[in-house]
């Protein structure tokens, strides 16, 4: 089974998204074809209500404590509850650039 399913099958079952989006983001940095590394997710779930935004990443980060033990090497996160999801659904969410290894020297030129 791949990373990305067991990423997407450990959230939906501990926080019951109401909207998730999880991206495989690891082409766009430097690790062979089809790595598994890098990944950006948005999860949307009440039961983040309550919680700060580094409460709701720390949660997120301890689901998946086994992944980043294993080589998930980055997670770009935005957890949002319900009500921030409509105030926000329209704005734009990206990954910062990677600056790291190879491409760092790349931009340099």
């Amino acid at each position: 089974m791949s990373r990305e399913i067991r990423i997407s099958q450990i959230l939906q079952q501990a926080l019951a998204p109401q909207y998730m989006e999880l991206e495989n983001e690891s082409w766009k940095h430097s690790v062979p074809p089809k790595s598994e590394t890098h990944f950006r997710v948005v999860v949307v779930s009440a039961l983040f209500e309550g919680k700060s935004r580094i409460e709701r990443q720390r949660w997120v980060n301890q689901l998946l404590a086994e992944e980043l033990q294993k080589g998930l090497h980055a997670l770009t996160q935005k957890t949002l509850t319900p009500a921030e999801w409509e105030a926000q659904k329209d704005k734009p969410f990206k990954s910062p650039d990677c600056m790291g290894g190879s491409l760092r020297d790349k931009n340099k030129s």
